[in-house]
């Protein structure tokens, strides 16, 4: 097993629960913030999920941090349910764990990342 591989499987065993594509909808109907951290070429290439915060994964903990100059508005609170969404639920699981160090307890992602989702036949724009 790479460093990597270890890296990841510690992130995921600390975060616990992943999101199921038709939870991260059900999070996001309740208000929840799903946010799509894949670089706009694949954006560009397989499109956007309705309503998910775009936010490319080294701006990610600047523009998520409730107390931060350079939040996005929709960074409200720490009890913010937050999904990260990367294109196969790799860089997210990962990117949800700093979001957690940040004191956003309740950040997760999503398992299979966009790929899954679009496989669940939930709503892509573009």
């Amino acid at each position: 097993m790479s460093a990597v591989d270890d890296l990841l499987a510690h992130a995921r065993r600390e975060l616990g629960r992943r999101a199921e594509p038709e939870e991260a909808a059900a999070v996001q109907e309740a208000g929840g913030l799903l946010v799509d951290i894949r670089y706009a070429e694949l954006r560009e290439r397989d499109g956007t999920i309705p309503g998910a915060l775009i936010v490319e994964r080294n701006e990610l903990e600047w523009r998520l941090d409730p107390t931060g100059a350079h939040r996005a508005p929709e960074a409200t609170h720490h009890d913010l349910p937050v999904i990260v969404i990367c294109n196969e639920g790799y860089a997210s699981t990962l990117a949800a764990l700093s979001l957690r160090q940040l004191g956003l307890h309740r950040a997760t992602d999503l398992a299979g990342g966009f790929q899954a989702w679009r496989g669940a036949g939930l709503p892509v724009r573009g």
